[in-house]
């Protein structure tokens, strides 16, 4: 396997050059909807906005209660896009940091939002990092040309509304009788997410197992140290009906992570070890799958093109998310027809979400026909936040 992997790295130029090359819309299509309209501007503003959670959401390395987000506005023409960044603080960013990369952001740049490549481009190269915060611009952009050309983004890309998967929903580290009461409560959905890594695996997987027997996946988020008992726990999960193992140990081990995926009963996923189109390749040969989340890889311009990509390579994929409102969640639900897991219920974990749009509907992922990202019209939501 690794010296596979290393043949691939070696050759992963033409791959790069032709799997990743994709335009993020048919340039026909941009060309004839694209107006010249010297006179008309892009206006750009954004906000920052406090998610308030459910329940405490306790992962392998932290707890909280709230996530900082930064809502943002780009209108053109009348018509109005609308972003996101969700910044959980492990991560790194901040309303701070995301308000101070923004007010970078010049719009005055460009006549034509339909200029997806070169807007995208420009924006990536303002400053390093800051994914979540070029994200909630990538995402706006995406609305509004969505808009401007009347359709979703899921009908420009082509893909199959009627193909979407179920959704898993979390369940956090908790005590048993916690664990019991948020699984009863997540009752509608087909499939369950649980994390572990805390040192109470298996009383975590016995509490859910008590309650229902529907299928599970796992995050582990690198809290396993020991190839050994990673592998113990993927042959005991297997018999647990869990369908993968999402990043049972740090990103760093990658030897001891290939060496679990060749051996593993279940699928192994890369989360933490992924954020953007490079990754992918650094990923193939040690893991099943890839997890692509739109606030670490810049939006769903490189999300596309990185979920082409692991496709070309025989990869899994699953399209996951952070603790977000319904815009970020529906702008990642474009995507969900194409992948093999979803695990999008971040907006569904809060109790303060602006935004309506993508729904869960007996677990499954059910795309609205709005255009842009799918968002029901609502053009007060911004002077609400």
């Amino acid at each position: 396997m690794k010296q596979n992997r290393r043949e691939f790295i070696k050759n992963s130029g033409i791959l790069l050059g032709g799997a990743v090359a994709a335009k993020t819309v048919p340039t026909q299509l941009l060309r004839k909807n694209s107006k010249q309209n010297k006179n008309k501007t892009m206006n750009f503003n954004f906000k920052p906005y406090t998610l308030k959670l459910k329940h405490v959401f306790t992962i392998a390395t932290s707890s909280r209660t709230t996530t900082p987000v930064v809502i943002t506005k780009l209108e053109y023409d009348g018509v109005v896009g609308y972003g996101e960044a969700s910044m959980p603080p492990y991560l790194g960013e901040s309303h701070e940091t995301a308000t101070k990369f923004l007010s970078k952001v010049d719009f005055s740049k460009f006549k034509d939002p339909f200029e997806l490549e070169d807007i995208l481009t420009y924006v990536d190269s303002i400053d390093e990092g800051n994914p979540a915060a070029k994200a909630s611009v990538d995402i706006a952009l995406h609305d509004l040309v969505g808009k401007l050309l009347g359709q979703p983004w899921y009908k420009i890309w082509g893909y199959d509304k009627n193909k979407t998967p179920y959704t898993t929903f979390t369940i956090g580290i908790d005590k048993p009788e916690v664990v019991k009461q948020k699984v009863k409560e997540a009752s509608g959905f087909k499939i369950l997410k649980v994390k572990l890594g805390r040192g109470n695996d298996k009383e975590m997987i016995e509490a859910v197992r008590s309650v229902t027997d529907v299928p599970l996946t796992v995050d582990v988020n690198q809290g396993w140290k020991d190839k050994h008992y990673a592998l113990e726990m993927a042959t005991w999960l297997k018999e647990q009906n869990v369908e993968f193992v999402e990043q049972p140990m740090p990103k760093t081990q990658i030897d001891d992570i290939a060496w679990l995926t060749e051996n593993s009963p279940l699928p192994i996923i890369a989360d933490e070890a992924l954020q953007r189109i490079p990754d992918v390749i650094k990923a193939y040969g040690v893991y099943s799958g890839i997890n692509i989340k739109l606030m670490k890889c810049t939006g769903l311009r490189e999300a596309h093109k990185m979920l082409n990509l692991a496709r070309s390579l025989g990869m899994k994929v699953m399209i996951g998310c952070m603790t977000e409102t319904s815009c970020a969640i529906s702008a990642a639900s474009q995507l969900s027809p194409m992948v093999d897991w979803a695990d999008l219920d971040g907006n569904l974990l809060i109790s303060n979400d602006p935004f309506e749009g993508t729904k869960v509907i007996d677990g499954k992922i059910t795309l609205t026909d709005y255009p842009g990202i799918g968002l029901k019209p609502d053009d007060k939501v911004f002077d609400r936040i």
